[in-house]
């Protein structure tokens, strides 16, 4: 995750994408599918999601291909929660661990890089 300012509260549809792995027109079709997925559009008609859509996204996504739901068994699993209280929760959780996951992912990165860096003699 390379952001300078990591903590937002509106997101672009290509902030979105980056930040959860997602392809711009699965964002589209979950908006179809799940009621409380619609984000504002701005002047030049471009979406622009909030903090706690993108939180929705990293729950649906871990819904869907962590959990392996389909689409309605993860508008039961998101039905259930909400009458439980449970859905901001869940959704941070689900935030949360896509950060693990991507910070993961740079420092392995970086080691590979430190790794393949011949050494400097003084």
């Amino acid at each position: 995750m390379a952001t300078d300012d990591p903590i937002r509260e509106f997101y672009s549809i290509g902030d979105v994408c980056e930040l959860t792995d997602l392809k711009p027109h699965v964002l589209r079709y979950w908006e179809s599918q799940f009621r409380f997925l619609s984000p504002a559009k701005n002047r030049a008609g471009n979406r622009v999601y909030t903090r706690r859509e993108l939180e929705f996204v990293m729950l649906v996504k871990h819904l869907l291909y962590t959990e392996k739901y389909t689409i309605e068994g993860a508008k039961q699993q998101l039905d259930q929660r909400r009458k439980d209280g449970g859905v901001k929760a869940a959704a941070r959780q689900g935030l949360d661990a896509q950060t693990v996951l991507l910070l993961e992912q740079d420092l392995l990165g970086i080691l590979q890089a430190l790794e393949s860096t011949p050494p400097t003699t003084d």
